[in-house]
């Protein structure tokens, strides 16, 4: 591994242990784990959070349990 591919996986923010995180959710009920600096993108809200990656991880576990896309169920989670 080169030093500018070690330097990239040291500080991406998506894998920071000592970082803040939040739970997005979509209206499909997909699930994302976000870096709680960044902003939230159009089409997901917080669903948990923030909180260390490994209870944010931990939220995911416990409440994504369809990985199918409520569009392919008929449901909407947001309304």
């Amino acid at each position: 591994m080169s030093t500018a591919d070690q330097a990239t996986e040291t500080t991406n923010p998506f894998e920071n242990e000592s970082g803040g995180y939040r739970v997005l959710t979509n209206a499909a009920g997909e699930h994302s784990l976000w870096p709680d600096f960044a902003e939230i993108p159009a089409g997901w809200e917080a669903a948990f959070g923030p909180e260390t990656r490994t209870a944010c991880l931990a939220y995911v576990e416990e409440h994504w349990t369809a990985l199918a896309p409520a569009a392919t169920t008929g449901q909407d989670l947001h309304s």
